[in-house]
């Protein structure tokens, strides 16, 4: 082909030639024109976003489905014939976190970071064996999933990530160069076509129609008509299908070569072809008119699309946005973004074109589409304050845009009330990116428009100076706190100044040549952290020479403890120690300094690592028998932590040396198988046994009942009838009801219904078991005896019958047995009966069969009137599907157009709109289907598509199927690998594997990357029907488990020995079954039973029984079920969920040391634990008062650099708690204190630290966090950490305390947000009301009454309280509060269920109607009011 290119510069593009292709749709061939819909970003095809200068750059081109192209991304495959099991598993787990971080950043934002993409090509060239699908993620990532990357930066990632995968073994196939081609087009890369041929030629992979269409793309992009003509016919004498995408990249390339009316003429060509033009064609006209700037012929396009009825979205206009943009005609983008409809996903996209923008060199027409954004769109976690543009800053600070720009979009950005702090954000991204000269700029600039500059804004520019040396940068950073009038702390000296400079004569040196003072405390103090680190001896004649000033030990603590954990010298650990201990100089305040030095004990213990501890325990014994004799002593708490750390530690013996510290008073205190009984009797002997008893005259009854079952359980209904004729006076009524089931299930009605008389008549209070009755009610209706089955069922009523869900089960095949007949009047008496009796709830199912006979008897209006009765009274839509299905068919519009209001009203439109798609498709209208999707604001519903496909698949619709998948191309938030496995599926059923393959030429065209199993499903297909498998074949993470016993015995064993075999799957359905129900003690012992008798079960249910009994707190259980599976299972380990659950079981016991220790275990495996794993054994460690632990986890979970959804607050807040259990209250300030004064916070709530401290009745803790809490609230103006404190104190019943919180911060009564959010929590609950009834009478001015009075009415109601609703109704029309009808609904129906009148027109709508409504009716006020 490459040689063919060469010279065929002679043939020439006829378009006359491209009416040869058949078709009659959008393409030629039947499956080309099912899957040649307009292409987007992530399919291949040369659609114009894909090749137009706006393609490869607005990343939402890339993702044409919002989010939903990322779910593509897939399992890796592997190499088979190179790489071990173990290497495979290991890969494959490290490829999923790969996965979810792509599919969590894609789905959030629409693109993904340089950052992250980094990390992804570190861990899989780590592994040393990539994989064809792992290679395939990161090519496709190469494009336009970067907007924040320039777009030759672009093309060499992909160029490095193609030889380094290469050299490492990675196999290549046509999917991969495919790839690549997608990303040159995307990043508008310049390159050889016949070269890039000649390279696949070489590697001997054949290049397909998804090649030939993106070389097409290329030559297009360069004008380059000849080249595009070249490839064209090659394809025409091949038969490849010419698709859409083909015509649109003509209309780009006719357009770049001058040629715009050629390019105009392609749609007509189109035309003749039998092509429509979709919406890609058009957006590449109106492309190519941009490029022009030609905004007359721009309207005109628009015009044309709009009459042809194809519908343009906001990601089209964004893309002729970018192109003016990039030719330089910024005048007419107002004109295109009045065009902007801001549908649903309108925001990622255009956040995406801003990026894009702005990596352009393009800020300016960036920042005009910044100020379309919706008003309340926020990108930060907190709705306090408006902060638009947070990603527009950012972003341009990376770039290096000047200061005069970044002040300018500042200033309107704040003057525009779109970001409250926009100056501080854009600082802080400096910082974030270390750029020195731009963060002193921007700091003085703060300082001249009065906004605070605080000395650890400086920390992390001094960190990289402190990393690189840097003593000229330090200089300047002082120089520049010096202008600001700022003056470093010790912590800033200490930690981040004095390190840089080779010793405290240099670092003076310096200061005096900037013209810091030497004299403040901080200079102080961080010598005395210097000379701590260093050297004890200087340190102990430094603070013990007379004239030192007062220093808090507080300040240096930490830097002594390094020393003391670095030095071997005991000695002058001791004297330091001692001077501690007894000089007030090293104490502030009311805290004596024999307080603080047990801390300093318990915390040089805790700093140290378990192996330290070892390594120094004679160190240590020696240095506390020592302080023993300088009559230093610590408290019991504090003799308690220690043991706990040492015991931690495992050096026991240590702890007696820590005993002796105790004060002597308090060392008196410290204290170093079931039987299973069978039933197979056989008739005969009861038979025998009745007999005798009869000869003895004895009673029958017992045996008389369990002859009657045996015959019921062999069904033989004869023999027990005559036996019950024989023996009637010994009958039971056990015995007439166990024959009353057997009649029954024969249907027997007439012996069936003089049994239930004789029951009646030997005890009319007797009450049989729902199953009897339910047989019963069966055969009545069976055989048209209506009013007697109805008489059941009032029985059932009277006597309490319960029934559950096979029984509600079996009502429905009664009742859809009725519908095969045509039975509607009999369903609806029983319907009627059931559900007025109360004997099920209505559903979907149990309302179906009345809907069910009309449509079979073709009446579709009384089918429509069932459904919508069905509604009013049930709440549910039973069949709307086919009755819709069926309207569509008998082409009845007005009975149609009755039933989307219908579904509209009381489902809402999207609901509807999908009903009517799903009719369309079912009805082979697709054209209209395809209008359906075109819907403005409609998003994937994976529930509902998933539905459908599961229909077409087990009724065999392949036609249908098909055409979902090909119209939902471009539908937002649509998992496209998911849509096209229903297809896979469908084939393996019908063993169609020319189909299959076709679908996988069709996902190359559309960018998808496979799933791991698509893609074996996909050559499970190919290889049944010997055809060649056209990509590397992946693996399962796992292996087939070998279930054989490790130990077997010889066969000349004299040891009788059974070898144990396979559980039978009822067996182990049986154990899964209980384990299900909760009863995973009794799952347990069956397990033990199986393993007496030598069964063993799959890997699968012992993990799923150890799940279970580790959910129940059964530890040791757990680990026995362990055990036996190891014994036969090889390799058995656990799932990360068990050891996830395992974790969780560990904290909650107090074993936070073993639970880290499986943390650790799980992390080197490089498997993920869950959520809330992490959460509870950071809370035990938070309660264990393990502040090193946490911090651990933390480091960990940095590391792992993976996105599980763990809150930093997390972190954060246990550890506070954890230095508040060490009895460190002034440590867990400090970490609190940081939260909120840095500049980037988003102000967190830290309730859950109030409320634990609450709960201890800690009030020296509560007593320093309330004071920094008021100190926030005056200094910082931050009102958070009052308002949290304020409302645990009102929940815990502290009304005075509360009271006087908020006489000493007033404004904590002005934080709405806050006390709404309470307000609302508490309404959820039942007994509730006094709360906020209670905050109502602290804050009596409270300005959102009405809202107050919406959540006291919805508290009446989860209260069932109807006197308080009508007390509160009254109340609000005194007071003139307008009354919403949410709280009208609530109190009607709180009315009508006492049997009282409404007094008012009750809202005729749903809970949910006005709960929306009054959410929307917000939403606006909140517009309103930032307007």
């Amino acid at each position: 082909m490459a040689a063919l290119l060469r010279s065929a510069r002679l043939l020439k593009f006829s378009p006359s030639g491209l009416l040869q292709i058949t078709g009659t749709k959008r393409n030629g061939p039947p499956l080309s024109r099912l899957y040649s819909g307009a292409l987007g970003g992530t399919r291949t095809g040369v659609c114009p976003r894909n090749i137009s200068p706006a393609a490869g750059n607005a990343s939402s081109r890339v993702w044409p489905n919002a989010a939903g192209c990322v779910r593509n991304y897939a399992v890796a495959t592997e190499q088979k014939d190179e790489t071990s099991v173990a290497v495979r598993s290991k890969q494959a787990q490290e490829f999923d976190w790969a996965l979810a971080k792509l599919d969590s950043s894609v789905r959030r934002t629409g693109r993904i970071t340089k950052t992250l993409l980094h990390r992804i090509f570190h861990d899989i060239c780590r592994t040393g064996y990539p994989s064809g699908n792992q290679a395939l993620l990161l090519l496709r990532s190469c494009g336009s999933l970067l907007p924040e990357v320039p777009l030759v930066e672009r093309t060499e990632l992909a160029h490095r990530v193609w030889e380094k995968l290469k050299e490492l073994g990675a196999q290549y196939d046509v999917s991969h160069y495919n790839a690549l081609l997608k990303v040159y087009i995307q990043n508008e890369f310049k390159f050889s076509p016949t070269d890039f041929l000649a390279k696949m030629e070489t590697a001997n992979v054949q290049p397909n129609r998804v090649t030939y269409q993106r070389l097409i793309a290329a030559y297009c992009l360069n004008g380059d008509i000849e080249g595009a003509s070249a490839i064209l016919g090659f394809m025409k004498t091949r038969d490849l299908p010419i698709t859409e995408a083909v015509f649109n990249s003509l209309v780009t390339g006719h357009a770049r070569s001058g040629d715009i009316e050629s390019a105009k003429n392609i749609l007509t060509v189109m035309k003749g072809a039998g092509i429509e033009a979709g919406p890609d064609t058009y957006t590449a006209l109106l492309t190519a008119y941009a490029e022009k700037g030609d905004l007359d012929s721009l309207k005109t396009t628009l015009e044309a699309a709009a009459s042809a009825d194809c519908s343009l979205m906001d990601r089209d206009l964004m893309q002729v946005i970018y192109t003016l943009a990039k030719a330089g005609h910024q005048q007419h983008i107002p004109e295109m973004t009045e065009r902007l409809r801001q549908e649903r996903g309108f925001v990622p996209d255009a956040m995406n074109l801003c990026l894009s923008l702005i990596t352009q060199g393009l800020a300016d027409s960036a920042f005009h589409i910044l100020k379309t954004f919706p008003v309340l769109q926020s990108d930060s976690l907190t709705a306090d304050s408006p902060n638009l543009g947070n990603f527009f800053l950012r972003h341009c600070v990376s770039m290096d845009t000047s200061l005069e720009k970044l002040g300018l979009y500042c200033k309107e950005l704040q003057e525009s009330n779109l970001h409250a702090t926009p100056l501080s954000f854009t600082l802080s991204c400096t910082l974030e990116a270390k750029k020195s000269e731009l963060s002193f700029e921007l700091m003085k600039l703060m300082k001249e428009q009065g906004l605070p500059v605080r000395i650890h804004y400086f920390w992390p520019l001094l960190t990289q100076y402190r990393k690189d040396n840097d003593t000229a940068g330090v200089i300047a950073a002082l120089k520049c706190m010096q202008e600001l009038g700022l003056s470093p702390d010790a912590e800033t000296l200490s930690n981040y100044i004095f390190p840089v400079f080779p010793s405290m004569e240099a670092a003076r040196q310096a200061f005096q040549d900037a013209g810091v003072s030497l004299e403040s405390e901080g200079v102080l103090c961080s010598e005395v952290r210097m000379v701590a680190v260093r050297n004890l001896g200087e340190l102990y004649s430094l603070l013990s020479d007379p004239s030192f000033p007062q220093l808090d030990l507080g300040l240096f603590r930490g830097s002594l403890i390094l020393g003391f954990r670095k030095s071997d010298d005991v000695e002058t650990m001791v004297k330091i120690t001692e001077l501690l201990y007894n000089d007030e100089r090293f104490s502030k305040g009311s805290d004596k300094p024999a307080e603080k030095v047990p801390f300093l004990l318990y915390n040089l213990i805790d700093s140290m690592s378990n192996k330290e501890v070892q390594a120094q325990e004679e160190k240590l014994r020696k240095y506390f028998n020592q302080l023993k004799t300088k009559n230093i002593t610590i408290s019991q708490s504090i003799y308690r932590g220690i043991r706990n750390l040492l015991e931690g530690y495992h050096v026991p013996e240590l702890i007696k040396d820590v005993i002796v510290l105790m004060d002597p008073k308090d060392q008196d205190f410290v204290t170093p198988v079931n039987r299973h009984v069978g039933i197979g009797t056989k008739v005969f002997a009861l038979e025998k046994k009745l007999a005798d008893l009869k000869a003895e005259n004895k009673p029958l009854g017992i045996v008389l009942k369990q002859l009657i079952q045996t015959l019921c359980a062999e069904e033989n209904l004869k023999g027990a009838l005559e036996l019950k004729q024989q023996h009637e006076d010994a009958m039971t009524i056990g015995s007439y009801a166990t024959l009353l089931n057997l009649c029954c299930r024969h249907n027997n009605v007439e012996e069936a219904v003089n049994l239930k008389r004789e029951i009646s008549r030997m005890d009319s209070s007797a009450v049989l078991d729902a199953s009897k009755y339910i047989g019963l009610v069966k055969t009545l209706s069976k055989h048209g005896r209506v009013e007697e089955a109805v008489d059941i069922l009032k029985e059932m009523k009277e006597k309490e019958v319960v029934i559950d869900d096979a029984q509600v089960t079996t009502m429905f095949h009664i009742l859809n047995g009725l519908a095969a007949k045509g039975d509607a009047e009999t369903i609806q008496r029983l319907q009627e009966t059931i559900f007025t009796l109360g004997l099920a709830k209505p559903t979907t199912n149990l309302c179906s069969p009345l809907i069910t006979a009309y449509l079979d008897s073709k009446d579709l209006s009384r089918a429509l009137d069932a459904a919508v009765e069905c509604h009013n009274s049930y709440k549910v839509m039973p069949r709307i599907h086919d009755i819709i299905v069926s309207l569509v068919e008998e082409g009845n519009t007005e009975l149609l157009q009755k039933a989307m209001d219908f579904v509209s009203q009381n489902r809402g439109e999207m609901t509807m709109l999908y009903d009517l798609f799903f009719a369309f498709l079912q009805t082979g209208r697709y054209r209209e289907a395809r209008k359906i999707i075109e819907t403005p604001g409609l998003r994937a519903r994976p529930g509902r598509l998933f539905w459908y496909a599961e229909k077409c698949i087990s009724t065999n619709q392949m036609e249908s199927l098909e055409q979902m998948v090909d119209i939902t191309a471009k539908l937002f938030e649509c998992d496209r690998d998911e849509m096209y496995s229903y297809i896979l599926r469908l084939c393996k059923e019908t063993n169609d594997w020319k189909k299959a393959e076709a679908v996988w030429t069709k996902m190359q065209e559309e960018n998808v990357v496979p799933r791991d199993r698509t893609l074996r499903m996909l050559a499970d297909i190919l290889k049944s029907n010997g055809q060649e498998v056209p990509f590397d074949m992946p693996e399962t993470w796992y292996e087939e488990v070998n279930t054989t016993p490790k130990d077997t015995p010889a066969p000349n064993s004299d040891t009788p020995q059974q070898t144990p075999s396979q559980v039978g799957p009822d067996h182990q359905v049986h154990l899964l079954t209980l384990c299900k129900k909760q009863k995973a003690k009794e799952a347990f012992g069956l397990l033990k039973d199986a393993e007496q008798k030598g069964l063993v079960c799959n890997p699968s249910t012992y993990d799923h029984l150890i799940r279970s009994l580790l959910a129940e707190g059964s530890m040791e259980d757990a680990m026995a079920v362990k055990d036996i599976a190891a014994s036969h299972v090889s390799g058995f380990q656990l799932s990360d969920n068990a050891r996830s659950l395992l974790i969780i079981t560990l904290s909650k016991k107090g074993l936070t040391q073993d639970a880290l220790e499986n943390l650790k275990s799980m992390l080197s495996e490089d498997r993920v634990p869950t959520q809330l794993a992490l959460t509870r054994l950071v809370q035990g460690l938070g309660n264990h008062g393990d502040v090193a632990g946490i911090k651990e986890v933390e480091t960990l979970m940095k590391d792992l650099g993976m996105n599980i959804n763990l809150s930093s607050m997390v972190f954060v807040n246990n550890t506070a708690l954890a230095h508040i259990k060490n009895g460190d209250v002034e440590s867990a300030v400090e970490v609190l204190e940081e939260l909120y004064t840095r500049p980037d916070s988003t102000h967190p709530s830290i309730a859950f630290v109030y409320r634990r401290i609450l709960e201890e009745e800690n009030d020296k803790a509560l007593d320093k966090l309330s004071a920094m809490a008021e100190r926030l609230a005056n200094h910082f103006a931050c009102y958070r950490p009052a308002t949290d404190l304020f409302l645990q104190l009102l929940d815990t019943d502290k009304i005075e305390d509360a009271k006087f919180m908020l006489a000493r911060c007033n404004a904590v009564a002005e934080q709405k947000d806050s006390l709404i959010s309470y307000m609302s929590r508490k309404a959820q609950a039942p007994g509730q009301v006094g709360k906020i009834k209670t905050l109502a009478s602290l804050i009596p001015n409270f300005t959102e009454k009405e809202l107050m009075y919406q959540y006291l009415m919805k508290c009446h109601f989860v209260d069932k309280d109807l006197s308080s609703a009508k007390t509160l109704y009254e109340q609000m029309q005194k007071e003139g509060i307008a009354i919403d009808e949410l709280s009208l609904k609530r109190l009607a129906v709180l009315l009508r269920n006492e049997g009282e009148t409404v007094p008012f027109t009750e809202p005729p709508e749903s809970f949910k109607f006005y709960a929306d409504k009054l959410k929307e009716k917000a939403e606006k006020s909140q517009t309103t009011a930032k307007e």
